[in-house]
C-alpha cells in the first residue's frame, strides 16, 4: 500500500512541476471578448498579430457604410453628340452615357475623357434626380480623365483616398449611375495593380490601372471605385470583354493620379505633365542577371533624351531605375504613373543601378519641351514650329456655329502652315483624327504628335470640311 502511495505522490509532483515549467516559458493563449463592427466575438491573442489595423479599409465585411457614402456622390452623365450636317446645324443627334463622381461640394465632377470627348452638350443628373448642364473644364486623353463643373453648392462628394495604400486582395466597391437607373453598387477585390492593357493611344499615355473583379458594365465608365470606408481610390475606366459586357475584370485610374489631373485642370485648364526624359522598358530576368541585379524588379533606361531631366542629372542608357522617392518601381507602368503625378520644375530622388552599384540622383523634371516652367496654353506655343497662333472660340461663336475647337488667329508668312494655303479664321476641330474641344487640347495634341500633322475643321459660313496635312519638320 505504501508503495502505491509513494508512486501516486511522485506522479502528482511531476504533474505540478510540468505545469510550473510550462507557465514560466510559454505564454498562455488568452481568449477575450472584443467588439468589432457592432458584433461581439472571441479573439485568440495568439493570432491577434495577424491582423493589420493600419489598413482599416480592409477590415469591415459589411459594405453598407461605404455604399451609403458613395452613392449620393455618383452621378449620371449624358453627353450629346452632333454628327453630320453643316456648321449651321442639321445631321443626327446621338449621345453617350456614363457616370461621374462629385469630388468637391461646389460642383466639380470627374469622369472619363471617352465619355465626353465628342460632346458639346453635357448634362449631369444627380442621385436625387436634379439635372444640370455641365461645363467641360478640361480633359486629358492620356489618362482618360475629364473634369466637369455644374453650378451648385453643398453637394455630397467623395474624399480622395490614397491609392498607393490599396492592397491586392482588399475589398472594394464599384459605384456607377448608368442610364439614369440610379446608383448601382457591386463588390469585389483588388486583383492586381499597375496594369497596362494598351487601350490609350499617344506617346504620353499613362496606363497603370487598379484591376478588380467588381462588375463594371457600359454606363459605369467614370464611376467611383471606393474602399470599404467610402474613400475614392480610383475612377472606373475599362473592362476586358469579347461580348461588350462585363466578363470578370475591370480597371480603374488610381486616385492619386486622378487627384493630380483634377488639380491641374482646375488651376490651369490643361495638364502640366512632367517627364524624366528617358525611354524605358520592363526588365527581364536575363538582363537583370547580366547587370548583376538580385531580381528583375526595376525599369531599364534604353534612351536618354538630349537636354532632358535625366540627362541633366547624369543618368545614362543602360541604367536601371529601382526607386523614386524611396518607392520601388517594378514596371514601366508604375514609373509612368508615379512621375505623372508631378509638374515640371518639381524634383524627385531617383535610385538607380549602374556597374553593380546603387547610385542616387535628384532630378528636376521637365515638360515635353524640356522646360521646367509651369504654364497654361497661350495659343502662340506653335508659332516657331508650325507658324500659327490659336485662340479659343467665344461662347457666342460656339453657340452660333455649334462647334468646339480652336481658331487660327494668325499665320506667319512663309511658315509651314502658310504653304498649305490655310487662312486665319480656320476652326480646328480634330488633330490627327482625334477631336479637340479647346485651344489647350489642340496645342497639346500637336505638341505630342511625332511629325506628321493632319488638321481638320471648318470656316465660318462654309459647310465643307477642310483638311490640311503637313510635317512639323519641313
Amino acid at each position: 500500500m505504501r508503495k502505491y502511495f509513494l508512486l501516486s505522490l511522485v506522479c502528482v509532483a511531476s504533474s505540478l512541476l510540468s505545469v510550473f515549467i510550462y507557465s514560466q516559458f510559454v505564454a498562455p493563449a488568452k481568449v477575450v471578448w472584443a467588439e468589432q463592427g457592432g458584433e461581439t466575438r472571441l479573439v485568440d491573442k495568439l493570432f491577434e498579430s495577424r491582423s493589420n489595423s493600419s489598413f482599416r479599409s480592409s477590415e469591415p465585411t459589411s459594405f453598407i457604410e461605404a455604399a451609403g457614402v458613395a452613392t449620393p456622390a455618383v452621378v449620371n452623365i449624358r453627353a450629346l453628340i452632333q454628327s453630320g450636317g453643316s456648321i449651321w446645324g442639321g445631321g443626327a443627334l446621338t449621345g453617350s452615357s456614363g457616370s461621374g463622381v462629385v469630388v468637391s461640394p461646389d460642383g466639380y465632377i470627374v469622369t472619363n475623357h471617352h465619355v465626353v470627348e465628342k460632346s458639346n452638350d453635357i448634362k449631369v443628373t444627380l442621385a436625387d434626380k436634379r439635372t444640370y448642364k455641365a461645363k467641360l473644364i478640361g480633359s486629358d486623353p492620356s489618362t482618360d480623365v475629364a473634369l466637369l463643373k455644374i453650378e451648385e453648392l453643398a453637394l455630397p462628394f467623395l474624399v480622395f483616398g490614397n491609392s498607393d495604400s490599396v492592397r491586392v486582395g482588399e475589398w472594394v466597391l464599384a459605384v456607377g449611375n448608368p442610364f439614369n437607373l440610379e446608383s448601382t453598387v457591386t463588390a469585389g477585390i483588388v486583383s492586381a495593380k499597375g496594369r497596362n492593357i494598351n487601350i490609350l493611344s499617344g506617346a504620353s499615355s499613362i496606363e497603370s490601372f487598379i484591376q478588380t473583379d467588381a462588375a463594371v458594365n457600359p454606363g459605369n465608365s467614370g464611376g467611383a471605385l471606393v474602399n470599404t470606408v467610402g474613400e475614392l481610390i480610383g475612377v472606373n475606366t475599362a473592362i476586358i470583354t469579347e461580348s461588350g459586357s462585363y466578363e470578370g475584370y475591370s480597371f480603374a485610374v488610381p486616385s492619386n493620379l486622378v487627384k493630380k489631373i483634377v488639380s491641374d485642370l482646375r488651376e490651369f485648364g490643361t495638364v502640366q505633365r512632367a517627364y524624366l526624359g528617358v525611354g524605358i522598358q520592363d526588365l527581364d530576368s536575363e538582363t537583370a542577371s547580366d547587370l548583376g541585379l538580385p531580381n528583375a524588379e526595376g525599369v531599364l533606361i534604353n534612351r536618354v533624351a538630349t537636354d532632358g531631366a535625366a540627362s541633366d542629372a547624369g543618368l545614362q542608357e543602360g541604367d536601371v531605375v529601382i526607386e523614386i522617392n524611396s518607392i520601388f518601381m517594378r514596371s514601366t507602368s508604375e514609373l509612368q504613373e508615379y512621375v505623372g503625378r508631378f509638374r515640371p520644375g518639381q524634383s524627385v530622388q531617383v535610385d538607380y543601378w549602374r556597374d553593380n552599384k546603387k547610385l542616387r540622383s535628384r532630378i528636376t523634371l521637365k515638360d515635353v519641351n524640356n522646360s521646367t516652367q509651369v504654364a497654361s496654353a497661350q495659343g502662340n506655343e506653335l508659332e516657331a514650329v508650325i507658324g500659327f497662333a490659336l485662340r479659343n472660340l467665344t461662347r457666342d461663336e460656339q453657340r452660333k456655329l455649334r462647334l468646339q475647337g480652336a481658331v487660327v488667329s494668325s499665320i506667319l508668312r512663309g511658315s509651314l502652315v502658310a504653304k498649305t494655303n490655310m487662312q486665319p479664321g480656320f476652326i480646328i476641330t480634330s488633330v490627327n483624327g482625334k477631336r479637340v474641344t479647346s485651344m489647350s487640347e489642340a496645342v497639346e495634341a500637336m505638341q505630342n504628335a511625332i511629325n506628321n500633322l493632319s488638321l481638320d475643321g471648318y470656316y465660318e459660313g462654309e459647310s465643307d470640311l477642310y483638311s490640311y496635312r503637313f510635317k512639323k519638320k519641313d
